[in-house]
């Protein structure tokens, strides 16, 4: 059994936006041509142009217009809106598929997928939220070390207890979040060697300063973006642009799914 859904965006209760209809778009981008595109998508120009038609029918905006004269001798072409939701479709859709990973993590246990979903829709006040993929996970009688995959090739170590890996229902290859106060990150002078923490290698993005604090975003080697609250004391030389080396313990990282 697999769970499964489409993704449609509708207004005043009727279709809107769905994969076909962005595509129709897409293409007419493409080849300057309503006929064209239709051809390409093996469909009649009548039901392109009905699709069109329901499309501005509902939108605030036109999507098309026509381009006259010219070499071509004309066509037509997407308006600034009509990109804008296209961008807007693939960004929603993405999300989607990712809340449907999510719930396919869970199989044919329906507690395991209630479980996912409160977790789904709790909000922390932890500032460092980092989508991973578990790659290993280590167990030793209480406590087990999980390895995490954030983008490029960074990588994190958790410790959790076991009953928390049993309890959650991880596997290796399961997508969850790796929670991290910005208060348990901080800032070094150069890398460590032969230590149990988490090191990891950015660049300086921005820096703003209060009476007492710090805070600082670095974006990491493969991408992640990550927040460090730093005292006002700090030794550490900070500056944007510069490279940065920030440490935090295995045991200050949180397991979200």
């Amino acid at each position: 059994m697999k769970i499964d859904g489409r993704f449609w965006l509708t207004k005043e209760d009727q279709n809107f936006l769905g994969a076909g209809r962005i595509e129709l778009l897409e293409r007419i981008d493409k080849t300057g041509s309503i006929n064209a595109a239709a051809k390409e998508m093996k469909m009649s120009y009548k039901a392109a142009w009905e699709r069109i038609n329901g499309m501005n029918a509902l939108a605030d905006h036109p999507l098309i217009e026509r381009v006259t004269g010219g070499k071509g001798g004309g066509g037509t072409k997407l308006t600034p809106y009509a990109h804008e939701l296209i961008a807007t479709f693939h960004r929603l859709g993405e999300l989607h598929r990712q809340f449907m990973d999510r719930f396919a993590e869970a199989g044919n246990d329906p507690e395991r997928l209630a479980r996912i979903l409160s977790r789904t829709f709790l909000t922390t006040s932890a500032r460092n939220q980092l989508p991973s993929t578990l790659v290993s996970i280590e167990t030793d009688g209480l406590h087990s070390t999980l390895t995490l995959a954030l983008s490029g090739s960074d990588t994190l170590r958790s410790v959790i207890t076991t009953k928390s890996v049993e309890n959650m229902g991880l596997s290796v290859g399961c997508h969850l979040y790796a929670i991290i106060k910005s208060s348990d990150i901080h800032i070094i002078n150069s890398p460590i060697e032969n230590t149990q923490d988490n090191v990891l290698t950015g660049k300086i993005e921005t820096i703003e300063r209060s009476a007492d604090n710090i805070e600082v975003s670095i974006r990491l080697a493969g991408g992640t973006l990550i927040t460090v609250l730093e005292k006002q004391d700090s030794s550490v030389p900070l500056a944007v642009g510069e490279i940065a080396y920030v440490v935090v313990s295995p045991l200050h990282i949180i397991i979200g799914l």
